[in-house]
């Protein structure tokens, strides 16, 4: 999936909202507030607070989006890598995130090579580049976390 990291934390509610199933009238009721004072606290008008982090984290868990975690992640310098559920991990599995992840890398070459068709990297380049790479090694992470998870050697009485 393309998707850049948002750089407010007005985006993240904004497009938490949006992705969520049904949309705002769905996350509003899902949050048991009316859809105005929903708008009120993405928005940050009427003097409403921002979405708390658990209001978020319950849309985010249900749509399945990682705005959230990206958002804060990269406040850091870091990426947000989801920990592998093992009982969801075979060898298919890994094969397929081995695949995303060489995908990913391409993008990025692909990127520095098309940026590099003038001889320089601007601003808007070097940004491409580096979301790029940010995917790329948070499906490297995800990977490796992975074939750990599943190949791990498991005490007697673990699953």
């Amino acid at each position: 999936m393309k998707r850049t990291v948002l750089d407010t934390r007005r985006q993240v509610m904004s497009a938490v909202v949006c992705e969520y199933p049904g949309g705002r009238e769905c996350a509003a009721a899902r949050l048991g507030l009316p859809i105005k004072k929903l708008d009120n606290h993405v928005y940050e008008s009427a003097g409403s607070r921002p979405l708390s982090d658990e209001q978020l984290h319950q849309l985010e868990q249900e749509a399945g989006t990682t705005h959230f975690p990206d958002y804060v992640a990269a406040l850091y310098g870091g990426v947000f890598v989801p920990v592998a559920n093992p009982d969801e991990l075979d060898n298919i599995e890994l094969y397929e995130r081995c695949m995303k992840t060489a995908v990913k890398r391409g993008a990025v070459d692909k990127i520095i090579a098309e940026a590099l068709s003038n001889g320089e990297i601007d601003d808007r380049e070097a940004r491409a580049i580096l979301d790029a790479h940010r995917q790329h090694m948070a499906a490297r992470h995800s990977e490796v976390h992975a074939v750990i998870v599943l190949h791990q050697v498991r005490k007697p009485g673990q699953n």
